[in-house]
């Protein structure tokens, strides 16, 4: 079984914060997101009036992936999506994407948008393969590094009219 198969998906309550932020500072060091950001969006993860999934995956006790998305009125948006770098093609960011999009019908989404860096080739293909599309891009998105993100979109299937 490789590792990817073997971590376990589950919440991200904010005692994962300190392994996650760690990870994220290490995978996104330009650009990483800051603790009141992860705060934030935990606070809109729980309850009846939630908006948000947020997951992490843990092998062996230790975090090596995380994932979170955003829903309202019908549209999701993929927030954020990393890995470990040990952990780079055993599978894992398909299993933290199809939890995002599983939460996302779940949410009643009809369409789930996501921005990825251009220079991010890897994810991309992984995005390309759930049928995500681009449609755009968002010139100096990614600061303070000032680079820009390409605009991916998915109709998720059995909403459309």
């Amino acid at each position: 079984m490789t590792a990817g198969a073997r971590a376990v998906l589950r919440e991200m309550r904010w005692w994962d914060l300190e392994p996650v932020l760690a990870l994220e500072h290490e995978l996104f060091p330009e650009d990483a997101w800051s603790p009141g950001m992860f705060w934030s969006e935990l606070a809109h993860a729980r309850g009846p009036q939630a908006t948000r999934r947020y997951v992490v995956a843990e092998d062996d006790g230790e975090v090596v992936g995380y994932a979170g998305l955003a829903a309202a009125g019908g549209l999701g948006d993929v927030q954020t999506i990393a890995v470990a770098r040990s952990q780079w093609g055993a599978g894992l960011g398909a299993r933290l994407l199809t939890d995002l999009l599983q939460h996302a019908t779940a949410f009643e989404c009809d369409e789930v948008l996501l921005e990825v860096r251009v220079d991010n080739t890897r994810a991309q293909k992984l995005y390309e393969r759930f049928g995500f599309e681009p449609i755009g891009f968002r010139r100096g998105y990614y600061q303070p590094g000032n680079h820009d993100a390409l605009v991916m979109r998915l109709h998720v299937q059995g909403t459309e009219n």
